[in-house]
């Protein structure tokens, strides 16, 4: 297993769009999946997500942690980046936020509150994948 960097962190999350988030709340643990897109500006770097308003997600100032994940089980390779941070509600309409970074849920029925993960730690780890075995030896034929 190897650590990944925070700029390999930081390409999958650009290219995922699909995650899950951890958040305990009166001693429950919840895990739930959600779609999200990566805020990049000079100043931030935060996951935006949208949710119901009132929902189990939809309490600024928690802390949660977020994943992505990615596998090949034929060759047993995978990685992960997970995201330790705080939750915050935007408002979508400063700076066309919600025009820039909607992540483009995929039930739109009133997600209407905009949050964003302000973290505190990203991290991954890679698991690389097996080498392939051949069935036959290389030194036979030489």
């Amino acid at each position: 297993m190897r650590e990944l960097s925070y700029q390999e962190c930081l390409d999958l999350l650009r290219v995922e769009h699909i995650g899950r988030i951890g958040v305990v709340i009166d001693d429950q643990v919840y895990v739930l999946p959600v779609n999200f897109r990566l805020v990049e500006t000079s100043a931030v770097t935060w996951i935006a997500i949208r949710t119901r308003p009132g929902n189990v997600l939809d309490h600024p100032g928690r802390r949660v942690a977020f994943e992505i994940d990615g596998f090949d089980e034929a060759r047993r390779h995978g990685w992960s980046v997970l995201v330790r941070g705080t939750l915050q509600r935007v408002d979508p309409d400063a700076a066309d936020f919600g025009e820039r970074f909607d992540p483009a849920p995929w039930i739109e029925d009133e997600r209407e509150s905009w949050l964003v993960i302000d973290p505190y730690a990203i991290t991954g780890r890679l698991l690389p994948g097996m080498q392939p075995t051949w069935a036959f030896v290389t030194e036979a034929y030489l």
